[in-house]
């Protein structure tokens, strides 16, 4: 019988506790401040999912942490300091009137916008890799990689055996990846490249007992730099199934290659990146070298972080978007937009605008595509035209709108994207390379379905529910 009321005290103490600790979880989520819609979302995930939602709100739901991992005003005062190299370069501060969006972008993100750039676009994995190794191959004094991915694999090896060989001829290489997106990546792989004289670093390690400290602020930038005057940047990652794709289709993304002087801006990201992790302030004009022009398209790299005080690359879409006249194109993997980013591409289509939003049929993450799916009715209903890539997995992030500007970069249409990840993407604004683009989402389009609100209606409850519960965490993905 004691036996019998003990266990009942001491059930009853547990429930106590664990109840306890659920509302002050909730009440430190409502002290927070943050968006209501999030706000919402882990209310909702710690009151139906306790367990669940605490191991989750351990892990990826504290928003003070950031400001420990880089300070607000040194991660600001390192991104200038690279650019006083090249400031007195040529840069196009007499045509920033021309554009507002080039305007608000070197106003918000101190992003210069460079002319005088010739640029190749590739939207597959062999074309892209190959371009990336043969200008590796020529490189004679410095070769910078950034990537959330670098595998193990045998591209991964292939591109650092390459490196190997290039450190030994005296190039200086300096590797920074991503310690989440890499993972399931052996250290020993790394370690050979070190080995060689090759400097690797791993973005923000994340590490027990301080793993909730560093794993919800990902890098996923993907940049390379050639001696200051090459340069890559766009969706791909060094990885086999970026050329492979999968079984069920191709793997499509969109990245792009630069001559000239726009390279500036991609090399200042990865000297600031570079800094954060290593201390090494790296701003010796050696790695600014002056060019000339190399030809007509207009280049401006912009970066977003969540350090910063704003959120600069979704605010510049929304200001693209609530701008456009003609027309406004997306291509992105993963549509988990903002309420902001949402309601602006609703009242864009509204407004007449013929807005177009391509996302995969069929993705790599069955939630986070739920999710996506989760918001197209509502699009569809403003006027905004839907298309699902059948050919395979569409991962290119591409913006196109009114022939006057085009982007190519990481970021996806997401909240992890606009609001947690450290992100790059160039802006082109002549006409040529918008057009070039503007090409490739109408050669993408021949290869997707046309939805429609009917068809769409039709599918069935067992996915109608789906998505919706999984869009209630849409804010936490």
């Amino acid at each position: 019988m004691d036996t019998i009321v003990i266990n009942d005290l001491f059930s009853a103490i547990f429930n106590v506790l664990y109840f306890a600790v659920i509302l002050a979880t909730i009440f430190i989520v409502i002290l927070d401040n943050r968006n209501p819609v999030k706000t919402m979302a882990w209310i909702l995930v710690l009151f139906f999912l306790p367990i669940v939602g605490l191991v989750f709100y351990f892990f990826f739901g504290q928003n003070t942490r950031k400001e420990r991992l880089i300070s607000r005003k040194g991660y600001s005062r390192l991104n200038k300091r690279p650019l006083a190299e090249y400031q007195a370069q040529e840069s196009l501060k007499e045509q920033t009137g021309k554009s507002h969006l080039m305007s608000f972008f070197t106003r918000v993100n101190n992003a210069w916008a460079f002319g005088g750039n010739t640029v190749s676009i590739y939207t597959d994995g062999y074309s892209m890799l190959q371009a990336l190794m043969h200008e590796i191959s020529l490189a004679r004094h410095h070769i910078h990689l950034q990537f959330y991915i670098f595998e193990d694999d045998a591209i991964g090896r292939l591109l650092r055996d390459l490196l190997i060989d290039k450190a030994r001829q005296g190039v200086k290489i300096r590797l920074l990846y991503d310690d989440v997106g890499c993972w399931r990546v052996d250290s020993m792989f790394y370690d050979q490249m070190l080995c060689e004289g090759i400097e690797v670093q791993s973005f923000l390690k994340v590490r027990f007992p301080r793993f909730t400290s560093k794993v919800n602020y990902r890098n996923h930038r993907k940049i390379a730099i050639i001696d200051g005057r090459i340069g890559f940047i766009g969706g791909m990652n060094i990885a086999e199934r970026y050329i492979k794709g999968f079984s069920w289709g191709i793997w499509r993304d969109t990245h792009v290659r630069m001559e000239g002087k726009g390279v500036y801006g991609l090399q200042s990201a990865f000297l600031t990146d570079w800094f954060a992790i290593d201390r090494t302030l790296l701003t010796s004009a050696e790695y600014f070298p002056k060019m000339k022009d190399n030809g007509s398209a207009i280049a401006q790299v912009v970066t977003s972080d969540p350090v910063g005080e704003w959120h600069e690359i979704m605010q510049g879409l929304m200001k693209a978007v609530c701008s456009a006249r003609h027309y406004f194109y997306v291509e992105t993997p993963y549509f988990l937009p903002t309420e902001e980013v949402m309601t602006a591409l609703q009242i864009a289509a509204l407004g007449g605008v013929d807005v177009r939003i391509m996302l995969p049929k069929r993705a790599d993450t069955f939630i986070t595509h739920k999710g996506s799916l989760s918001y197209l009715d509502e699009l569809m209903k403003a006027g905004v035209k839907v298309y699902l890539y059948k050919k395979g997995f569409l991962h290119s992030k591409l913006w196109v709108s009114d022939d006057e500007f085009a982007s190519v970069g990481s970021a996806n249409m997401d909240f992890r994207s606009f609001e947690h990840n450290f992100e790059a993407n160039v802006f082109f604004y002549d006409k040529d390379t918008v057009k070039t683009l503007k090409n490739v989402f109408l050669d993408d389009q021949k290869h997707c379905l046309l939805l429609s609100r009917k068809i769409w209606e039709q599918r069935s409850w067992k996915n109608k529910v789906m998505e919706s519960v999984v869009r209630l965490l849409a804010p936490l993905l």
